[in-house]
């Protein structure tokens, strides 16, 4: 090569250089990329921003979009990121971030220069309720998280009630609702529940009286749990009979409500009412969510089927979410539909911890007479004859005595259409009866109308109609087009003329 075409070649090969550099300057810098803190303080600024907006426009959607998102909010805060938002958003020498910063634990030397980053920003001069509310439920669910036995938890979940009940402003009630039940829960997991009833009791009255249906709603669940948690099922059942639910609660509050009322119920000994409002409170929980409730929910519906007289589907057992909680209770419906008692004992004596801690085992051992009406009905089928004594030990009761006197109870519930030869001591049953000649399949049949009939009825109560204006503008435009009509019509009939 010449060292002409070598000139050339490196003359190309600068220009060609030059050209990526001036390319390069043209195109904007990419900004670097943020920090997951930095993502979360920028999404909390938003929600103040929606909360701000709620307030101005009166719109109580913009406060139940913050609500909505708190789990997912609530997964991502630390201690640099409430750092940051408060030291931004409240007054410079605030006493309420005085407050917020004081229970919140000590910063890393690494964040600390961030926090003063934020200090020197421009602070507003005042700060809404609602914005206050929130920030300090933040904290709150921090110190839920991080530490259970945490001793700033109790001092900062009082001191936000406080503040709530300071003001009356129909825009901080869905937040309210929300503060009292991480209040309650607080005080839950100290052992101190008790020490809250009256609390509780006087934000239900002051909620009554300014109609604020979203914390009646949650204030009621809270006292039923407190009571239901100390086994006061009287006072729970005394306060559901004069206090009265929101109609217009959120399914969540309605599905607890409903649940608490069945628990009390069943203890009450009215298993069918107790039945039909846990399944309803399982209608109405999240399908795809809230899974530790219908694990619970359903151990009660078991139970309380099994003493109305019925066997659960057994579909209800094979769900990937109740296969493992529900497994005792499988086997107790097994033992119940076979009616043999001696299994039926076993099974209390294995499984009786995992009862007493689901709350069950009250209500399973009044299942003991059911397992002996079920023996007892087999053996009537079974047996035309057959000696008390005999009977006793198939049953496991020990003794014909025994025996006689639970006969006896069956005879006169109606349980199994037999005599007792008191004299040669056994029992005689009788032909079995056609069932369609009783009152059972009408008495089932009015069952199912009457779930049909309040499925209907509920089903009408969620429909939203129109308004009365919307109504009035389809009248007019209705006349209109009427009126267009005849006008067309006539202009008709004085062409043809």
């Amino acid at each position: 090569m010449s060292s002409e075409q070598s000139t050339e070649v490196s003359v190309a090969s600068e220009g060609s250089k030059t050209e990526e550099m001036q390319v390069d300057r043209d195109q904007p810098e990419t900004p670097a990329p943020l920090d997951k803190d930095s993502i979360t303080v920028g999404d909390i600024r938003d929600q103040i921003r929606l909360l701000e907006r709620s307030v101005q426009l009166q719109e109580n959607r913009f406060i139940f979009r913050v609500l909505r998102a708190l789990n997912s909010t609530r997964k991502r805060i630390n201690c640099a990121v409430l750092h940051k938002l408060i030291s931004s958003t409240y007054p410079t020498d605030s006493p309420l971030q005085k407050e917020l910063l004081s229970y919140l634990p000590e910063l890393m030397s690494s964040d600390i220069s961030n926090a003063q980053q934020e200090v020197g920003k421009k602070a507003p001069v005042t700060i809404l309720p609602e914005v206050d509310a929130y920030l300090h439920l933040l904290v709150l669910l921090f110190l839920l998280d991080t530490n259970t036995s945490d001793p700033h938890s109790k001092p900062c979940a009082d001191s936000l009630s406080m503040k709530l009940g300071a003001h009356n402003r129909r825009s901080l009630d869905m937040l309210a609702s929300k503060c009292y039940f991480y209040h309650a829960r607080v005080y839950e997991l100290e052992g101190n529940l008790h020490k809250l009833r009256g609390f509780l009791h006087g934000r239900l009255r002051t909620c009554t009286l300014r109609r604020d249906e979203y914390g009646q709603a949650v204030l009621m669940n809270l006292l039923l749990r407190n009571y239901i948690h100390y086994n006061l099922f009287d006072q729970a059942s005394k306060l559901v009979s004069k206090a009265s639910f929101p109609e217009h609660a959120s399914n969540n509050e309605t599905a607890r409500y409903l649940f608490y009322v069945g628990r009390i119920k069943a203890t009450q000994l009215e298993y069918a009412e107790a039945h039909r409002c846990l399944l309803q409170a399982m209608r109405k929980a999240p399908q795809n969510t809230a899974i530790g409730f219908k694990q619970t929910a359903s151990k009660f519906a078991v139970v309380v089927q099994l003493l109305i007289g019925e066997i659960p589907d057994r579909n209800i057992f094979y769900d990937k979410h109740l296969v493992r909680p529900l497994a005792p209770y499988f086997q107790l419906v097994q033992n119940v539909r076979t009616g043999d008692l001696n299994k039926f004992s076993q099974l209390l004596e294995v499984s009786k911890g995992k009862f007493l801690e689901d709350r069950t085992y009250t209500l399973i051992m009044r299942l003991r007479h059911n397992v002996i009406k079920t023996g007892i009905k087999m053996i009537s089928m079974s047996y035309s004859r057959i000696s008390l004594e005999e009977l006793g030990s198939k049953l496991g009761l020990g003794s014909a005595e025994n025996a006689e006197f639970i006969v006896a109870k069956a005879i006169r519930d109606k349980v199994i259409d037999a005599s007792i030869d008191h004299e040669q001591g056994f029992m005689r049953s009788r032909e079995v009866r056609d069932i369609y000649i009783t009152s059972e399949p009408q008495t089932a049949f009015h069952q199912r109308i009457c779930f049909c009939l309040e499925v209907r009825n509920e089903a009408v109560k969620a429909m939203r109609f129109p308004p009365k204006a919307y109504k009035q503008g389809e009248k007019e435009a209705r006349d209109f087009s009427d009126h267009i009509d005849l006008v067309e019509l006539v202009e008709d009939d004085d062409d043809f003329s």
